[in-house]
């Protein structure tokens, strides 16, 4: 007898290792309960094991190739420079106003419960921006841009100089006058004629340690000293007739001297720039009942953190907000679930393992030969058991008709050390710079000084090579009847490549398309994926077409943990209240999980099993 109700929690980046760890010492009594009323795996996951591309598999229940999901950036080969690789802006004629466009193609399973006539409610998944219409409702997830069209660019105010911009941030110098008072431009959207700005008033008062923010129309918004704000609504005007709204958050790290960081501008759930939710009403409705919330796909403040801007206990401070206000959607929704699929997922697991895994291992780049800090020793495990209390909550929603799923779309790892990918095939005569260039801080990044009429492959993405083909990229010089070969060739140098340093295998296997993906997206993957062995992964200089000097060089940033390596090394986990009917589940099984617990015909398009 089919079920009525499907309930997923999704546990972004949940590790097996560390989730077997904790359930074996009884601190994961939830996820314990699940195992036993059901069953318990580890989840293969996808090729590259990364949020946007594993979750859309999910969603399609089959491999890249079918939805077209490979990395969060793609390459426009015209002009070899990245783009975001999950949506993209057009507009038909200047007559019409741009619309947002996803990339993710496929059938996804809420559209297979559509037909059936089942409704879906689905929030935050990847790759939902804009959202698809599912009978039902669709608060979309890892995707949504701040209102200035990226994965988040906050900015940091300063009465002082500080050390340059770090990644994805705009630094503001401030002169308070006598009395504390200064403007405060509040970068917005590209408009017309450039950056909209938005001046904010802000009084200093140092001796109470705090600040007040002032906006045209909203009341003032008082900040203390190590403190969050809450959200204060702007408006940027870029015409006579033409508007945004957003909503923003301060978190005041000193008040003499001022530090001061402003969040990314999210999109107002109640105004957005474009659809965030289905019904377009809906992201409206959540702010009604529950209050305003992030909206920004990629909502915890990594970036802050990563620069140094603010403080591991301010960045955990603002992880639990971000937590809470999903914690909140989810018993809205489970509330009124009657019949249909209920997703949600929580991003936060990904996010503090990515900050603080280096709080795992004592000798990390990331300490700088400084002593790891025993605060933070115990962050990760700690928020496993938030997870697993969550999980909880939702079990307790669930009755006899109802299937169990908690799954996260691939584990974790140590990232000690970043292969210089684009160096690695200028060194070996695949990547040609412009005479008298050579790999370093001056060839900067974004391909700017690459002599195309010379390269034949170059990297771009966490984990991809392209080939300069000629006929498909601007000024490729690879003849097509050489593709084969020369991916062979590359393929052939590169797996196992070693660290110059010590002998450590750092590639440890790489993968033609041709070999992994198939679907009518297959064209759009990169021509050789690269699979780095733990504790390696491709260099952050390298995702964005950078040539640092070394080959492979230690990773000293906070960003310390991380996936995107051999998919076999970081497998997702899958606990649910059914016995699993397999010795080896992958993610793409379960769209067709969903459709089987509830009756609903359909997922001819899928390439993955059923596990019940």
């Amino acid at each position: 007898m089919p079920l009525r109700r499907v309930v997923v929690i999704g546990l972004d980046g949940l590790d097996p290792s560390i989730a077997e760890g904790l359930l074996g010492s009884g601190e994961l009594p939830n996820l314990a309960r699940l195992r036993e009323s059901g069953g318990y795996s580890r989840l293969a996951t996808t090729l590259p094991p990364q949020t946007p591309v594993a979750w859309s598999s999910f969603a399609v229940g089959a491999n890249p190739g079918a939805h077209g999901i490979f990395d969060f950036l793609q390459r426009d080969p015209a002009t070899y420079r990245p783009e975001i690789g999950l949506y993209r802006y057009e507009q038909k004629s200047r007559f019409l106003p741009p619309r947002a466009v996803n990339l993710r193609g496929g059938k996804p399973v809420w559209d297979w419960l559509t037909e059936a006539g089942l409704p879906s409610a689905v929030l935050r998944h990847p790759c939902t921006y804009p959202p698809d219409a599912p009978r039902g409702r669709m608060l979309a997830g890892v995707g949504v841009p701040d209102v200035r069209g990226g994965f988040g660019s906050p900015s940091y105010y300063a009465d002082r100089p500080v050390p340059a911009n770090g990644d994805a941030e705009h630094v503001v110098l401030l002169a308070p006058d006598g009395e504390g008072r200064a403007v405060l431009p509040l970068r917005g959207p590209h408009g017309p004629g450039g950056d909209a700005v938005l001046d904010l008033g802000l009084a200093v008062d140092a001796a109470a340690r705090r600040v007040v923010i002032t906006s045209d129309g909203s009341d003032p918004l008082e900040v203390a000293e190590g403190e969050w704000s809450g959200w204060l609504p702007v408006r940027f005007r870029l015409g006579m007739l033409q508007s945004v709204r957003g909503l923003v958050r301060f978190h005041l790290v000193s008040a003499s001297p001022l530090r001061l960081h402003a969040s990314p501008v999210n999109f107002d759930p109640d105004s957005p720039v474009f659809p965030i939710s289905h019904p377009w009403d809906y992201a409206s409705e959540l702010e009604r009942r529950l209050g305003p919330y992030h909206t920004l796909g990629m909502a915890e403040e990594h970036t802050a953190l990563n620069n140094g801007r603010i403080s591991e206990d301010a960045y955990l401070r603002q992880c639990r907000d971000v937590v809470d206000e999903r914690r909140a959607m989810m018993h809205y929704e489970l509330e009124r679930l009657d019949e249909g699929l209920f997703y949600v997922l929580f991003d936060t697991p990904d996010r503090i393992q990515h900050m603080f895994w280096r709080y795992r291992d004592p000798t990390h780049p990331a300490h700088r030969g400084e002593p790891a800090s025993p605060e933070f020793a115990r962050v990760i495990e700690d928020h496993y058991r938030e997870c697993d209390a969550i999980v909880g909550e939702a079990m307790a929603y669930a009755d006899d008709e109802t299937l169990v799923v908690v799954a996260s779309d691939h584990g974790f790892t140590n990232f000690r050390r970043g292969l210089n990918l684009n160096t690695w095939l200028y060194r070996n005569g695949y990547l040609a710079l412009k005479d008298g260039m050579e790999p370093g801080e001056a060839a900067g990044d974004l391909f700017q000084h690459v002599d195309w009429s010379r390269t034949r492959a170059y990297g771009l993405g966490m984990a991809g090579i392209f080939l300069n083909l000629r006929g498909r990229e601007a000024e490729g010089i690879v003849n097509p009847a050489e593709l084969g070969a020369e991916k062979d060739e590359i393929i052939r140098r590169l797996t196992g490549f070693q660290d110059p340093d010590d002998g450590a295998v750092v590639v440890q296997r790489l993968y033609p398309r041709s070999k992994v993906y198939a679907g009518e997206h297959t064209d759009r993957a990169p021509d050789i994926m690269v699979a780095c062995a733990p504790p390696y992964r491709i260099s952050s200089a390298s995702v964005l077409g950078a040539l640092p000097e070394a080959l492979v060089e230690d990773n000293t940033e906070r960003w310390s943990g991380d996936h995107v390596v051999e998919p076999t090394a970081v497998p997702g986990v899958l606990f649910m209240n059914r016995p699993i009917a397999s010795d080896a589940p992958n993610i793409i099984d379960l769209a067709p999980t969903i459709l089987r617990a509830l009756g609903a015909p359909g997922g001819e398009s899928m390439e993955g099993e059923s596990l019940i």
